[in-house]
């Protein structure tokens, strides 16, 4: 499955780090109707990431419902991503 949508990049400052971009709700909504058959335990759904020409692999984090993608630092490096920078995200779940 291959999902398109855009997102502003955020930061959360928990036990460690992190940049995340929200997946929008009608996106969460399909990914929530496979996440049964593909998720390996707490939600967690394995997944690869591109923006811009930078493809990374990592997994969807279930929150408030939804789901957010990690943006790994090897992905802001190769595309110079900061905090609350818009992004195009695709995301492919393999379902």
């Amino acid at each position: 499955m291959r999902l398109r949508f855009s997102g502003t990049i955020w930061y959360w400052r928990g036990p460690a780090p992190y940049h995340f971009v929200t997946v929008p709700p009608r996106e969460a909504s399909t990914i929530a109707e496979v996440s049964p058959i593909v998720t390996y335990g707490w939600g967690m759904i394995p997944a690869s990431v591109t923006v811009g020409s930078t493809t990374v692999t990592t997994s969807l984090w279930p929150k408030d419902g939804g789901y957010i993608v990690p943006v790994k630092k090897a992905l802001q490096d190769a595309e110079g991503l900061a905090v609350d920078d818009e992004v195009e995200v695709t995301l492919d779940v393999d379902a």
